[in-house]
């Protein structure tokens, strides 16, 4: 595969990412995917998947997990209710994450992701040695089948996911750097979290917010790609630095106005397509 080949983020079923059917048009050659509801992750399910794929000349990059009774409403609640960190859920969404990576694994793709939670800061709290632990059960079931982990970048300082990795202590524990959650959720400037965490950097969106006037309390704003506060030349030429060359996923989720969405992914893809001739030559 060349050098940053562009993808987008892609849903078969859960209305994150483009539609199915749009992926053929995007004529994109990655894509990173939302794993589908629990009623179409069978193997036979995967296979048919792959099958399309394949048809497509579409790589899938990565399988990322979301659970029913998440809410991205505010950031009080992402906290109350996001990924493997809130107690109550966390035992049946560490099978389902399971079920995913088998899922992932039929598809013949090595890398399974999602957003873990708002991780405490500090490991001396309580119930930070418990997201450690269930961390490491998915990482050693990964492990167990030749795949990463990808933790997306959002709900932590660089300084924060750093700890938490070196905790975890897996080496099959890595990244997927989202630079405008950093702005998003007000945790930290992109390029910098970048420089500090990027020799775990495995995948990456290309995404774009503004900050909001009270960052970490309050929502910034996503934006088309190229229109917000991240600096998308410096954030390419960033990835080059630190020898990352995957895959350049566009995430861009307005799955109320598709057409809008097919227009600013196109949009996306352009913008893209020309720093990379601009960076790598």
């Amino acid at each position: 595969m060349d050098s940053w080949p562009i993808g987008v983020f892609a849903s078969v079923d859960a209305g994150l990412g483009v539609a199915w059917d749009v992926i053929a048009e995007l004529k994109l050659p990655t894509i990173q995917l939302h794993a589908p509801h629990a009623n179409k992750r069978s193997r036979s399910d995967a296979e048919s998947f792959r099958s399309q794929l394949d048809q497509m000349g579409v790589q899938c990059t990565a399988v990322f997990g979301g659970f029913e009774g998440e809410s991205y409403a505010d950031i009080p609640t992402v906290v109350k209710t996001v990924g493997l960190v809130p107690p109550s859920s966390r035992e049946s969404r560490l099978q389902e994450m399971l079920e995913i990576a088998n899922f992932s694994k039929w598809l013949g793709c090595d890398t399974v992701a999602l957003h873990l939670g708002f991780i405490p800061h500090d490991p001396s709290v309580d119930g930070y040695a418990e997201v450690v632990q269930v961390t490491q059960k998915l990482c050693d079931h990964c492990g167990d089948q030749d795949q990463y982990l990808h933790l997306e970048t959002g709900q932590e300082t660089a300084d924060g996911l750093l700890e938490f990795i070196q905790q975890v202590g897996r080496e099959n524990l890595k990244i997927n750097f989202d630079p405008a959650n950093m702005i998003l959720y007000g945790t930290g400037e992109p390029i910098e979290a970048l420089e500090r965490v990027g020799h775990h950097v495995r995948s990456v969106h290309c995404k774009d917010g503004t900050w909001s006037e009270q960052p970490g309390e309050t929502w910034g704003a996503e934006v088309p790609l190229g229109q917000g506060d991240v600096g998308m030349e410096k954030y390419l030429r960033t990835l080059h630095k630190i020898g990352y060359l995957g895959p350049l996923t566009i995430e861009r989720e307005i799955p109320q106005d598709p057409e809008r969405q097919k227009s600013e992914i196109g949009q996306a893809i352009d913008l893209l397509t020309d720093l990379r001739s601009k960076i790598l030559g």
